[in-house]
């Protein structure tokens, strides 16, 4: 291993610094709006409304751990916590038996409708209503380059999280 270090000069610091603050306060605070609203977790909310979405409202747990971006023990035992609550129901699929899906109850879809408006509120009053329309964009295209950088071929798209295209 080599003793040369490619430090970041003082632009690039400035800009890793408020980028990994970011990372920290705005999931934390996102979080925080979601249990107050509604008892959940930021993480359970995205779940939810993915099934809220998807055909059926059912999607394979291997499919909606995917596009949360958690792991499949961690979308287990979520799923698992919905259950209990009457929000989801799982059942083998009917195309597979290999495979389990996560369908959103009419109780779990009336939860999400309900809290929707909050959470989309709290989005925009966080993040797009204090950026231009070009900083948005420029905030997605950067978000996407950086996720293609860690995850390539794994990168969510507009679609995965509920935008219509």
């Amino acid at each position: 291993m080599g003793d040369e270090v490619n430090w970041l000069d003082e632009q690039q610091l400035r800009a890793w610094k408020s980028f990994a603050a970011l990372m920290v306060v705005l999931p934390a605070t996102l979080d925080g709006e979601m249990q107050r609203l509604a008892g959940i977790t930021q993480f359970e909310y995205g779940v939810m409304a993915g099934l809220s979405e998807a055909p059926g409202r059912t999607m394979r747990i291997s499919a909606l751990a995917e596009f949360a971006q958690g792991s499949l023990s961690r979308l287990s035992h979520l799923i698992k916590r919905l259950e209990r609550r009457g929000w989801v129901r799982r059942e083998l699929d009917p195309a597979d038996g290999r495979y389990t899906n996560a369908i959103l109850t009419d109780e779990g879809y009336a939860k999400i409708v309900q809290i929707a408006p909050e959470h989309v509120a709290g989005v925009r009053r966080l993040v797009v209503d204090t950026l231009t329309p070009a900083q948005l964009r420029q905030l997605g295209e950067i978000s996407e380059r950086v996720l293609r950088g860690i995850a390539p071929g794994n990168c969510p798209g507009p679609q995965r999280y509920g935008e219509r295209a």
